[in-house]
């Protein structure tokens, strides 16, 4: 009797258990799927942790998120930029359908019983997902960034009635690609939302071809020079031209026939080198030297004898010139005294009616013309090609081009171009000027190459005075315009 009433005791005893273990099974069951009908602990979504969270509070909290304006510094500007400003778009539809597959994925009992026994599952994540659409960032960045903050450079201006330039300002630019980069990466972050922007500073560029010109003419003015001014100026790397002409501190057109003095021997060697082949007789070295170099009048006539023509040497010249296209520059007899004319030249620039320059019937040119041989043998010099190449082939190469280069380079005589320059400037050019019958001096020239660290240039100056040239003023007025266009191309700055 005692053992039965011992074994109902411990049936109801169990059954009671039983009963507790199911409540409590319940009880845990009700508890799990709250937990489950919410992202579990440790679940990132976008970046942004959302343990506990229903699918709404989710939303609405990468909504806060990354709704929020970001912060772009620009130099001493901070700029608060909305997100839908500059196209950026959440994908919440798929990030929260991954996070759901990624919290239903494990199966309701297995899940059930790692929560029984707190066994926690490493933790999920959903990467962010959004769009950003570049073209308006870009848009954004260019209107209202760069164009309210970036400085424009501004360029080096002529002091008026002076030689140098007054200097310029370096500009700031924003660097657009690099900060498209910086503000996705800052509008996909949850935490790091501020940007600094970069830049790059702009030097100031050289002062406009325009004001160059403006500024030799009013060089030109203060000097008070009234005689005859021809000047040309050639902008080896962009291929830009200055060209005009003063008769009596009026500006007039500038193709006017000058003599041409000595810097007609630029020609004579180029129809040598044309005629004389590799290696140079040196002889013929020796003469070209001191013709350009000591600008010596007998070995010139000693070369067009040797080489070109012992009578019709000075022919040889204008028809090699003419051939090239410098209709106005010509040679019509030696340089001797008594020297024969051997023909009357006319040129389209000599027969003008409206300036006169009193060119000598032995030799002319006009400054374009010699700028522009200058150039010919710049060019063919520096590629082998240009109007040599296609006018004269293989009889002028780049080699000897250079050679010609060489030669003009010792005639140094620091004056006029080359008195402009600062020392050491390398100037490949040819002086002339030349005391007339009456024993005074009446033109004055001097035709150059200059090579400068800002660019390489052509510079071609001819002056004529009806009474007389006076020295010092002269090379006062072609070293001052010398000196203007080397300090536009170097941008040499006075304060």
């Amino acid at each position: 009797m005692q053992n039965r009433n011992i074994f109902a005791t411990l049936r109801w005893i169990s059954v009671g258990l039983i009963f507790f273990a199911a409540i409590l099974t319940v009880i845990h069951l009700v508890i799990y799927s709250r937990v489950r009908s919410t992202f579990p602990t440790g679940m990132m979504v976008g970046g942004i942790p959302v343990g506990g969270l229903t699918q709404r509070e989710v939303a609405d909290r990468l909504i806060l998120v990354y709704n929020t304006p970001i912060e772009i510094r620009y130099k001493e500007a901070v700029i608060q930029v909305k997100p839908n400003t500059i196209g950026f778009r959440l994908d919440l539809e798929a990030m929260l359908a991954a996070a759901d597959m990624e919290r239903l994925e494990e199966p309701f009992w297995s899940g059930f019983w790692d929560y029984l026994w707190n066994r926690r599952q490493a933790p999920r994540s959903v990467p962010l997902l959004s769009q950003l659409s570049e073209e308006r960032l870009r848009a954004y960045l260019q209107d209202e960034i760069a164009a309210r903050y970036d400085q424009p450079p501004q360029a080096a201006a002529p002091v008026p009635g002076g030689v140098t330039f007054i200097e310029g300002e370096a500009g700031t630019v924003l660097n657009i690609d690099r900060a498209i980069v910086l503000i996705r990466d800052a509008m996909r972050s949850p935490g790091s939302r501020s940007v600094n922007l970069s830049y790059s500073r702009i030097s100031p560029p050289r002062p406009s071809f325009q004001n160059l010109q403006i500024l030799l003419k009013q060089i030109i003015e203060v000097s008070k020079f009234d005689g005859i001014l021809g000047l040309y100026m050639y902008d080896l790397q962009n291929f830009q031209e200055i060209h005009f002409a003063y008769q009596n501190q009026m500006l007039v057109p500038p193709e006017i026939a000058f003599t041409a003095a000595s810097t007609i021997k630029i020609p004579i060697m180029v129809s040598v080198f044309k005629r004389t082949g590799t290696p140079m007789p040196q002889q013929i070295q020796q003469l070209i030297e001191s013709m350009i170099e000591r600008s010596e009048n007998d070995p010139a006539d000693r070369l067009m004898e040797l080489v070109l023509d012992k009578t019709l040497g000075p022919l040889e010249v204008t028809k090699d010139m003419k051939s090239i296209g410098l209709s106005n520059t010509f040679l019509a007899g030696m340089f001797y005294p008594g020297a024969p004319l051997l023909t009357k030249i006319q040129t389209p620039a000599n027969q003008r009616k409206d300036v006169n320059a009193s060119p000598d019937p032995y030799n002319q040119t006009t400054p374009v013309e010699m700028g522009s041989l200058l150039r010919d043998i710049y060019q063919c010099a520096e590629s082998g090609g240009g109007t040599f190449n296609a006018v004269f082939g293989s009889s002028i190469t780049q080699t000897e081009c250079r050679e010609m280069i060489r030669y003009l380079i010792r005639n140094k005589i620091a004056v006029l171009i080359q008195a402009g320059l600062p020392d050491g400037t390398q100037v490949a050019h040819k002086h002339g000027w030349i005391i007339e019958t009456d024993g005074l001096m009446h033109t004055v020239s001097d035709a150059a190459i200059v090579y400068t660290p800002g660019g390489n240039y052509i510079l071609s100056i001819y002056l004529y005075h009806p009474v007389q040239l006076l020295w010092d003023p002269t090379n006062e007025l072609v070293s001052n315009l010398s000196r203007a266009v080397y300090n536009y191309f170097n941008t040499a700055i006075e304060k």
